[in-house]
């Protein structure tokens, strides 16, 4: 059974391992998210974790969109100092730690806005996903301004992530889903492998796609492309296009 507080706990260390050997040009350098520095990756992950702490610290972006909101909780952290940054991280994730463990178990259901609705047990998931994917995708080359090694992509950390995908991806983009006919598979191999259905589970898989996870993560993301990462498909071509254009967060 995936243990998602182990997997964010794992990868908390891991993020403020390396940001305690960062000097000032790395802090400032951007990151793979575009227009954000590495100091702004990291303050807006402190941010996520302040939404789970404490509201009041951030300000208020009810009725935004996802990705405009974001921007403004970045925004309104950028005077804060690398060593703030920083220290403001490992403090509000050690208590989000702790607040999110209370979600295990839980069967309530949580509106996260234009991403969706869901059970409150998965959230943690989520913020596995968000660490996975800024840390090795957006921290590290290619598209992120530290050389590496990146960190482990092993069971621990990339099978909650991929959990966190299989989750949202019909609620994320089900309006694009609406143009597949049937179903499709999307078969992750190697560590944490599975299979996602995307569509009708009672239908033959169309089309199907084939990549490891840590391939899927970067290229659902939008990261990357099926051509970069060496993607295998086969299938109707008109499905595979929608695919293509999955993406989640």
């Amino acid at each position: 059974m995936e243990d998602f507080i182990e997997a964010l706990g794992a990868d908390r260390a891991e993020l403020i391992r390396i940001c305690e050997g960062l000097d000032a040009a790395e802090w400032a350098a951007p990151s793979g998210c575009p227009g954000w520095s590495v100091k702004d990756l990291v303050a807006h992950m402190g941010a996520l974790f302040w939404s789970v702490v404490d509201l009041a610290v951030l300000p208020d972006v009810s009725g935004l969109a996802t990705e405009a909101a974001q921007e403004v909780l970045v925004g309104s952290r950028r005077s804060l100092t690398a060593e703030e940054v920083l220290n403001d991280y490992a403090t509000v994730s050690e208590k989000a730690l702790t607040a999110l463990a209370g979600f295990a178990g839980a069967d309530f259901e949580v509106p996260l806005g234009d991403l969706g609705t869901y059970q409150a047990g998965i959230l943690p998931a989520a913020f596995c996903f968000d660490h996975y994917t800024h840390i090795r995708a957006d921290l590290f080359a290619p598209r992120g301004p530290l050389p590496g090694p990146t960190p482990p992509s092993d069971e621990l950390r990339l099978a909650p992530a991929l959990t966190w995908i299989e989750a949202a991806l019909p609620q994320q983009n089900a309006a694009l889903l609406d143009h597949v006919a049937g179903a499709a598979d999307i078969v992750i191999t190697g560590t944490a492998g599975r299979t996602i259905r995307v569509g009708d589970a009672a239908e033959p898989a169309a089309a199907l796609v084939r990549s490891g996870g840590d391939a899927c993560v970067r290229w659902i993301t939008q990261r990357a492309s099926w051509e970069d990462l060496g993607v295998h498909t086969e299938g109707d071509p008109r499905v595979l296009s929608v695919l293509r254009q999955l993406k989640v967060f």
